[in-house]
């Protein structure tokens, strides 16, 4: 693991610049870093290349796979200034009143949507396919809170397609992974059925979540969640066309860590950023 430096400059802060938007001093740049590099142990077990995700996903296909019903709270849409906001901004117009157009793009809210719709159309073979990605990933929120609530995060996930049984065993071993990495982490971490936050939570997903939960989350003790485990059926696969040998429709899960939280965790448990810091270099020696 990286012995970089991890001090800061005297007398510099890195300052928020709003709510949900927290820089990275040195210290929590070296636990982000050093914990998503243990993290894609569970790529290397699984022999998921690591593959970079599209930047941003197309409105129209995420409307495909019912997103915009689902969530429409936290889509967080890519605009651009019109033609005739130039002028004003030139002139050193404030931005804020100026006209946007839409660009037809959302920025990513989690990992896989974008490896998934890259894969539409496509044949992923009789053996299935696992990939794996850390992406920047954007939300609306009701409310921010430090590292456990951010507009914008990293998510690394480990994503499998193929067949309904090598569904569940990805999920299988993600879950024994998860748990072994925070034994070694000194991480307590507790598994419970997610509560997604829907935005009709009568609606009929809200609904067949709460009788069939396909999603687990592995939280700290002050209930933050760092990671899931998720179970996709044949979702993606019918609405994306996406077939595995004589399978006409994949099955899919995902394993996925959100890696700010994780350094959250790791300060929550060790008292200070440092001694998380000497914890995670002792695990990765």
């Amino acid at each position: 693991m990286s012995t970089s430096d991890t001090t800061t400059p005297p007398g510099i802060t890195l300052k928020s610049p709003g709510p949900g938007l927290v820089p990275l001093g040195p210290v929590h740049t070296a636990l982000l870093h050093g914990l998503d590099a243990l993290l894609t142990g569970l790529a290397a077990r699984l022999s998921a290349p690591e593959v970079v995700g599209p930047p941003l996903l197309s409105a129209e296909g995420l409307s495909r796979l019912d997103y915009f019903r689902n969530f429409p709270h936290l889509g967080v849409a890519a605009g651009r200034f019109a033609p005739d906001a130039f002028d004003g901004l030139a002139g050193g117009q404030p931005p804020g009143g100026l006209p946007l157009e839409p660009t037809g793009h959302l920025l990513p809210s989690a990992t896989c949507y974008g490896l998934l719709l890259s894969l539409e159309g496509q044949d992923v073979g009789a053996d299935g396919l696992r990939l794996s990605a850390t992406g920047r990933c954007y939300r609306n929120e009701t409310h921010y809170d430090g590292l456990r609530r951010l507009r914008g995060f990293h998510m690394r996930e480990v994503l499998y397609l193929g067949t309904q049984d090598g569904a569940s065993e990805h999920l299988g071993r993600g879950a024994e992974f998860i748990r072994e990495v925070a034994a070694h982490l000194g991480l307590e971490l507790t598994r419970a059925a997610a509560d997604d936050p829907f935005y009709d939570k009568g609606g009929s997903r809200a609904r067949l979540m709460m009788l069939d939960p396909v999603k687990h989350e592995f939280s700290a003790p002050d209930g933050t969640a760092v990671a899931s485990v998720n179970r996709h059926r044949n979702f993606f696969g019918e609405r994306l066309g996406i077939r595995a040998g004589s399978e006409e429709s994949v099955y899919s899960s995902c394993v996925a860590f959100g890696v700010e939280r994780w350094v959250h965790a790791m300060v929550l448990a060790h008292g200070t950023p440092e001694r998380a810091l000497d914890r995670l270099r002792r695990v990765g020696a």
